[in-house]
């Protein structure tokens, strides 16, 4: 057993190392993404391009089939500096039953007036645009549905919208009997 005695130095180093020391480092990644944020305030201050205030999220539900389904919010993304990015994302729900979708969003400070609602078969768009308030989202529909079916209520900055779904024809043979 003399062999157990005779260990190097830089082999009691590698049963002490940490494989994650550096790697959440809280302070260095909080400075870095404060670095950035100025940054990226600095630089569009300096274009002039500041729309604020600026809004990005998500939110996460499981679908009917068991898989998690993620939806963006926000007046923050890809679309950063179009038309698109200056407008707010309002936050939105769709939730599926037997034979309805319906859908929840808020948009307050606005008038129904000002709502303007565009619904198809397999979307939904709800657009508000006043010197005040500006919204924008496309909600893709989980299913088709009957666009003359919509009905819409808002009240309290809450816009409630409720779809009937499409009926699935059943493609079918005539049998004769013998």
């Amino acid at each position: 057993m003399a062999w157990r005695k005779r260990r190097r130095e830089d082999e009691d180093d590698f049963w002490h190392w940490d494989p994650f020391e550096g790697f959440f480092d809280i302070e260095n990644e909080i400075r870095r993404m404060e670095e950035w944020m100025s940054r990226i305030l600095r630089d569009l201050r300096e274009k002039g391009e500041v729309h604020g205030p600026y809004v990005y999220g998500f939110t996460m539900r499981i679908g009917p089939d068991g898989k998690p389904i993620i939806q963006e919010f926000g007046n923050v993304r890809r679309g950063f500096g179009t038309e698109e990015g200056e407008y707010r994302e309002p936050l939105t729900d769709v939730m599926e039953g037997e034979n309805t979708i319906s859908i929840t969003a808020e948009i307050p400070g606005v008038t129904k007036e000002d709502i303007d609602l565009e619904v198809t078969e397999d979307t939904v768009k709800i657009k508000v645009d006043t010197p005040e308030r500006k919204y924008y989202k496309e909600i893709a529909l989980p299913e088709k549905v009957i666009p003359d079916s919509a009905k819409a209520s808002y009240k309290n900055g809450i816009l409630d919208v409720v779809l009937e779904k499409a009926r699935k024809k059943k493609k079918g043979k005539k049998v004769k009997v013998e």
